[in-house]
């Protein structure tokens, strides 16, 4: 096994070639949780997982509870199975109250704060309500609770963690929040060491192969938490030695071979980029800035044999999707490469018809 092989079959495994689901639940299951802070484009990544998905299947699964988006995890936005969020929140808590707590600090929000503006909140869903951001920041406000200076994420975010909010049904268009505890179903906890062993094997086993680095970047565990994860997963896995890496992976090993020489165009932030803390399996060193900003924004990716040979604007029209894409190697135009495909799988997903242009990259996108 080499590192194309690598990236080959994480492609395999995250269901982006030959996917095995038919629903966004199931895609959530398998894996674990999906990177969600760019929201249009996080539809998307279950999209292009799914066989002849549009959006709107995915903004019913959305309205109907059965994958919910909070934060989760580094911590950022994920997505996750209904069956899953409430033990990977428990799991992910502490360190992402850890991870903010300077910030809070400076702030100037305390636990007084923090319990006035969880109450205030709870308060605001009662009958059954789903509010958008907007609309619970206005009650905050109208409590008298400072909300300036993005003091309302951390409000929000703190109220994710206290177990009183996650997101709710779409409203014109707009995300939601809701009452977790009225919207999502309570399901048998995990012991710690449980949810470990679990995370780890959800992790491998759609992900892999993967190192041990690189679990512990996407999980945000800390070096001993991934490590005894690992630890308890370890039998059920294979592992491969490349380059000073150790590479884990599940033992229901797939063939390592793309059937056709198809391009993908990938969402921005999605897991076959961001997941891993070393991408040169699948992004070369050369093209990292091309494809992730000096500042971490992750742009929509097009992928072939495993391969990141460019990145995508999405541009919309009124009856159409305009598609730029930019391509890495010149050569990549010259070659008899079926963009035209992947342009008409996206554009079939939001409900429109595509046109795109094709250019060549030298500079790292703006």
């Amino acid at each position: 096994m080499n590192l194309p092989d690598i990236s080959i079959l994480r492609f395999k495994n995250q269901q982006l070639a030959g996917s095995k689901f038919n629903t966004a639940k199931d895609i959530a299951g398998w894996m674990g949780a999906l990177q969600a802070q760019d929201f249009k484009m996080s539809k998307w990544a279950f999209g292009i997982r799914l066989i002849d998905s549009k959006e709107a299947t995915i903004n019913k699964a959305i309205d109907s509870g059965e994958i919910i988006r909070t934060h989760l995890l580094r911590p950022t936005w994920h997505f996750a199975s209904s069956k899953d969020v409430l033990w990977i929140l428990e799991l992910s808590t502490a360190q992402i109250k850890v991870s903010v707590k300077f910030r809070d600090k400076q702030l100037g929000l305390s636990e007084t704060i923090f319990g006035k503006s969880n109450s205030v909140i709870e308060k605001s869903f009662r009958n059954g309500k789903h509010l958008t951001r907007e609309e619970l920041i206005s009650q905050l406000i109208r409590a008298n609770i400072n909300v300036a200076d993005n003091r309302a994420s951390h409000l929000l975010l703190r109220a994710e963690m206290d177990r009183i909010i996650c997101s709710g049904r779409l409203k014109d268009g707009k995300q939601t929040y809701t009452l977790l505890s009225e919207w999502v179903t309570k399901t048998k906890p995990f012991y710690r060491d449980e949810a470990l062993k679990e995370l780890a094997q959800r992790f491998f086993t759609s992900r892999g192969p993967a190192t041990l680095q690189d679990f512990s970047w996407w999980s945000g565990l800390s070096s001993n938490d991934a490590k005894l994860a690992l630890e308890f997963v370890k039998a059920d896995l294979l592992s491969e030695r490349i380059e000073n890496q150790t590479y884990w992976f599940a033992n229901s090993f797939v063939d390592m071979t793309l059937d056709k020489d198809e391009v993908f165009m990938l969402p921005a932030y999605d897991e076959f980029i961001i997941c891993y803390k070393d991408r040169t399996a699948s992004l070369s060193f050369l093209n990292q800035k091309k494809a992730v900003s000096n500042n971490g924004i992750f742009y929509p990716t097009i992928v072939r044999k495993g391969q990141v040979i460019g990145t995508w604007k999405h541009i919309s029209k009124k009856e159409k999707v305009a598609l730029e894409l930019n391509l890495f190697d010149r050569t990549e135009i010259e070659k008899d490469i079926d963009i035209s495909r992947a342009s008409a799988k996206y554009a079939k997903f939001i409900g429109k018809e595509a046109e795109y242009t094709l250019r060549h990259t030298v500079d790292p996108l703006p």
